[in-house]
């Protein structure tokens, strides 16, 4: 019997592009790099002398741990299962060089690749190991346990960039690995697809080709918009519908369902901006973007929240009244109506009924969070990785469809490099963009070599920028504007995490049902202005959680990895008052990040810490631990539960631990900060002074010139900001439309 014939969701291969060329390390760097990642990630085994190749452990604590882990195991595992995860590598597992050399050749921005080379080379000499190591001999000739120790002792340096250094190896190597180990998925049972729901059709989309050439290849359209996201994909649908030649642009590609969910060695380089790695200039953030047909309504999480009121008035109070008007509620339900946005057949998975059942009992305010599923149910975990059921209402199955349906034209694999400009009767206007496409190869992929590339040029009477808040700012100021807010007034709403385990319950098996289908937010007014925190459920893929998680040694790795399957985690989520910024690099133009979340920031996430720590105790988490380094773990006191006397969260062992958390505080380097909304770069705004783009989305001093997507937000959210983003595109569409029907109604009179 074949998956289809049981009618299962399984995915086809997604082959990567070739890795990069040329040398991203010298051989002996990569010699001292992967000495390294075996000592992060090794291979364990029982033996009373020092090994270079192993982890040594003494005969108790090897029977121990064998005896833990397999304890662990779902049910009709290989015998040897056990053996096999511990004895394994980083080095020795199919891939996990290659992958590395992708993440660094690639991913990292150019000043991070020279620090890595750096250390590395330095781990190769005498005095660069004796000030790094506290010894003489290189790193990669050292023990495995020694080398651990060196490690161990970064993590605890007062130097901050050696200890930023170690963290930031540290979770690129652990990602790596949990993307392309062989024995991690079986160890915790997770399974390559889900197996709720089963497989959907995809729209059948027809993308324009262009022939081999040399010369530019010159397209003509009624509006180009740059970007097939939740902005762009309103804008394109509501163009085309009144009739308007509309043409999107989008620098990745698409891919429909039957490759979806994505592996995650192959979903983070085909579905994310940069790998999925991109950071912020002090690497105190991770900020995880959408770049896929569809952007980030590709990958979110189905959350379909409405703009809050206390957000819409601090807009309107800048001079907006549109925010606080009807049109503004009609268009927000207008999309939400479109992907059939409810909460009617919200089912919570284990994560999310952890959340809403400890915040009932502590008397917290909630609610569900209305999915964009169709008004159906939809209980899948691997969302982040695209949906395989065409379930999720995103823009590639609802809004993009809509727009082919009436006559809009879409092109896959273009960069596009600059807007063009004319001096039309004295002002400065939009008249195209100019960009390099880059064709599939011979089978329809993006692996092989007979890829080409083609320059274009796309003539239109409106440019629509929706490129998303990393990416619309530098497009904007590689096409020569200079006002000084653009890249300015970056929101990010940062996140850290709080995971916990279930031991002595049956597996949560957290990677299993809806993401995201209940919010706690009686945190979210702390200081008076509406800055503070909700608290939301993560995705729970391997290789998105285990490498956020504190590193300690090779062997707490393994262990903790094997609790996987009884574990939860969940954040709150912050409301900031300080924004950052973006900016093109010097080095390459790719998009840099200047962004710190504050004392502020760090004071109201702890508070959400702390909520989140109770619902998991009085839920009956045997542990509780944070993604912050540094931080005690929680394990619950070995008292059943019916004999705690009715203490509940005065547990004075549970107390004790949220006073010294709270002592220590999320203080930089340790805590690690994550961001998958990005907002404001872009910022609308009633004068030129404030912001971006006019209240009606038109860059200021341009014609013909627009921004529609989250950039244009004055200020963060508050919530997951798709149905933000795609009401504020509708409203801005809908006025271009009505703007080109007017010229249209000028040209026909002085035809006439």
């Amino acid at each position: 019997m074949t998956s289809t014939q049981f009618n299962l969701i399984a995915p086809l291969d997604t082959p990567l592009p070739p890795p990069p060329g040329g040398q991203v390390l010298t051989e002996s760097q990569w010699t001292t790099l992967m000495a390294i990642a075996d000592a992060v990630i090794p291979s364990i085994e029982v033996s009373s002398t020092l090994s270079n190749s192993s982890l040594c452990l003494a005969p108790s604590e090897y029977a121990s741990a064998v005896e833990t882990i397999t304890q662990r195991l779902p049910g009709q595992t290989d015998p040897h299962l056990t053996q096999r995860f511990l004895q394994e590598n980083a080095s020795s597992v199919p891939g996990f060089r290659e992958l590395v050399q992708r993440i660094l050749g690639d991913n990292l921005r150019e000043n991070a690749r020279k620090g890595i080379r750096v250390i590395l080379s330095a781990l190769d000499t005498r005095a660069g190991c004796l000030l790094a190591t506290g010894y003489t001999t290189s790193y990669h000739l050292q023990p495995i346990n020694v080398r651990q120790q060196i490690l161990q002792g970064w993590a605890r340096s007062y130097l901050p960039p050696l200890k930023q250094s170690a963290t930031g190896l540290e979770s690129l190597l652990i990602a790596a690995w949990a993307r392309t180990s062989p024995t991690i998925g079986p160890v915790l049972g997770f399974p390559r697809a889900p197996v709720h729901g089963k497989p959907g059709k995809g729209f059948d989309y027809d993308f324009l080709q262009l022939p081999p050439g040399t010369q530019p290849e010159t397209l003509e359209t009624d509006v180009v918009i740059v970007g097939s996201g939740c902005g762009g994909a309103v804008c394109a649908k509501n163009l085309a519908q009144a009739g308007h030649r509309v043409m999107v642009v989008e620098k990745a590609y698409h891919w429909g369902p039957e490759y979806l969910p994505m592996s995650e060695k192959d979903g983070n380089i085909h579905l994310f901006a940069n790998g999925g790695v991109d950071s912020s200039d002090d690497n105190s953030m991770i900020i995880i973007s959408g770049q896929s047909w569809g952007g980030g309504g590709t990958v979110n999480w189905s959350a379909s929240l409405q703009t809050q009121a206390f957000v819409r008035k601090e807009w309107a109070d800048t001079g907006l009244p549109f925010f606080t008007s009807s049109e503004f509620q009609d268009s927000l339900d207008r999309v939400c109506h479109r992907m059939g946005v409810s909460v009617e057949h919200v089912e919570h998975n284990k994560n999310n009924q952890i959340l809403a059942d400890g915040a009932r009992k502590l008397g917290y305010s909630q609610k569900a969070v209305p999915q964009n599923t169709g008004g159906k149910k939809h209980y899948c975990g691997y969302c982040t990785l695209g949906c395989g059921a065409a379930e999720k209402q995103g823009p590639v199955v609802s809004f993009l469809p809509d727009a082919q349906r009436a006559g809009a034209q879409f092109v896959e694999g273009l960069q596009v490099n600059k807007v063009l400009f004319e001096d039309i009767n004295g002002k400065k206007t939009a008249v195209g963009v100019k960009g390099s496409w880059k064709s599939r190869d011979s089978y329809g992929g993006v692996n092989g070599l007979d890829r080409f590339t083609r320059e274009v040029v796309i003539k239109a009477k409106r440019i629509i920028v929706s490129a998303g808040s990393l990416e619309s700012p530098l497009l904007l100021l590689r096409s020569g504007l200079k006002n000084p807010q653009i890249g300015r007034n970056l929101y990010l709403h940062p996140t850290t995490m709080v995971y916990a385990t279930f031991l002595e319950q049956k597996p949560v098996k957290p990677w299993e049902g809806a993401i995201l289908t209940n919010l706690v937010d009686e945190f979210q007014n702390l200081d008076g202005n509406h800055h503070g925190v909700k608290l939301e459920c993560i995705t729970m893929l391997p290789s998105w959680i285990l490498p956020n998680q504190p590193w300690t040694s090779g062997l707490d790795l393994k262990m903790r990895a094997s609790k996987f399957p009884y574990m939860t985690g969940q954040f709150p989520i912050v409301r900031e008052k300080v924004p950052g910024r973006v900016y093109p690099d010097p080095t390459d133009g790719r998009c840099r990040i200047a962004y710190t979340p504050t004392a502020m920031d760090a004071k109201h996430a702890m508070v959400g810490i702390v909520a989140l720590a109770k619902i998991l105790y009085l839920e009956g988490a045997k542990e509780i631990f944070l993604s912050a380094a540094g931080m005690p773990t929680f394990t619950r006191p070995k008292v059943d539960a019916s004999t705690d006397n009715g203490e509940g969260t005065n547990n004075p062992a549970l107390q004790s631990w949220l006073a010294e958390i709270q002592k220590r505080g999320l203080t930089l380097p340790n805590c690690k900060w994550g961001s998958a909304h990005q907002m404001g770069s872009c910022r609308m705004a009633a004068t030129e002074r404030a912001g971006v783009v006019d209240p009606k989305g038109k860059v200021w001093s341009t014609e013909g010139l627009y921004v529609s997507d989250a950039s244009v937000f004055p200020s963060a959210s508050g919530v997951n900001p798709m149905v933000t983003n795609m009401a504020i595109s509708d409203w801005i569409s809908s006025g271009i439309a009505k703007d080109l029907n007017a010229d249209a109604k000028i040209e026909t009179r002085a035809r006439l």
